[in-house]
């Protein structure tokens, strides 16, 4: 986990831009909207496996995801809030959920939320793709903008986990991947139980633990762009028609998984200031896009921009110069 802002770090004019930057550039797009003047916060970052993990602390105030946002960038992404101090209103679908610490909520950033803080307040949340959960679409509407205590049962597993993530990942290795993954095998399971199905759970974890192996797979060879579903099936030693099955279940295709992960190395390499002199055509080639134009394209489309644009508005860019795109 590393500290990636740090509000007194940035002059207090551009703090609350920054902020909004940040969170487009790490998560989705949010509009902040600030309740006192100034503006305090301080978010650490690291992944576990396909998951990523946030510690947010912030000042009062309210962010929101609106329809205009999602139609500008929606990586297809949903997030658990874990409160670990101060409270936290999260509104979606209609519904509101009111987190003490210790409790937890489900958000789908591919549709409308809001968030409210009153007074400063310590979030972690896990954010992962929605073709993670083994729950059908229509389910998770159900499920957003609704408390889960942390008081007993899975869903106080789940809170003690997450919330012991920001200090104990770093230097973990593959064991992060593991963690990631027991994260979302919890949230499976509350989830199912949630939705009166507690026999799904234990069918869908067989299929999510298979589906965790062969994402692991696709993730080391990410570069190769001979990466193709023949090959991943043959080396997991199903049909390819079940590996089809495994992804359609949850919404998406293999190419579209495999695509999405390289855009996420590729997204992370323009982040990299060590990389700031390497041109955009070689980070694409590198990630298994040989065709930059083709590249620029679906980098566009996940993320409202060229990836140029994106590289020169993140400060990344190579010195004097706007960038390749």
């Amino acid at each position: 986990m590393s500290v990636v802002f740090q509000a007194e770090d940035a002059p207090v004019a551009s703090r609350h831009e920054y902020w909004q930057h940040l969170m487009h550039q790490m998560l989705v797009p949010m509009d902040l909207r600030l309740t006192e003047p100034g503006f305090r916060g301080r978010v650490v970052a690291g992944d576990a496996g396909a998951a990523q993990i946030f510690e947010l602390s912030i000042t009062a105030g309210e962010a929101v995801r609106t329809p205009r946002l999602i139609r500008r960038s929606d990586p297809g992404l949903c997030k658990i809030d874990v409160s670990v101090a101060g409270e936290t209103l999260i509104e979606q679908d209609g519904r509101q959920a009111m987190l003490a610490p210790g409790d937890f909520a489900f958000v789908d950033l591919s549709r409308p939320a809001r968030w409210v803080n009153t007074a400063p307040a310590r979030v972690v949340a896990v954010s992962f793709p929605r073709a993670l959960l083994p729950l059908r679409h229509r389910d998770l509407g159900t499920l957003t903008g609704t408390r889960v205590p942390g008081t007993g049962g899975p869903g106080a597993l789940i809170s003690s986990l997450a919330r012991q993530l920001p200090g104990q990942l770093d230097g973990m290795g593959a064991a992060a991947h593991r963690l990631g993954g027991a994260v979302l095998d919890l949230l499976t399971a509350v989830f199912a139980a949630r939705l009166d199905r507690p026999g799904d759970a234990s069918r869908d974890a067989r299929h999510r633990a298979l589906l965790l192996r062969v994402h692991a797979y696709i993730d080391a060879r990410l570069g190769d762009p001979g990466l193709t579903p023949g090959r991943i099936a043959a080396a997991h030693h199903i049909s390819v028609r079940h590996l089809y099955t495994l992804f359609e279940a949850q919404g998406t295709s293999v190419a579209e998984w495999i695509r999405l992960r390289r855009l996420d190395r590729a997204r992370a390499d323009l982040l990299d200031p060590a990389l700031r002199a390497r041109p955009v055509s070689a980070i694409a080639a590198r990630w298994g896009f040989p065709n930059a134009a083709h590249f620029n394209r679906v980098f566009r489309a996940v993320h409202g921009e060229p990836p140029g644009e994106f590289r020169a508005r993140t400060g990344n860019g190579p010195a004097g110069t706007v960038t390749d795109r």
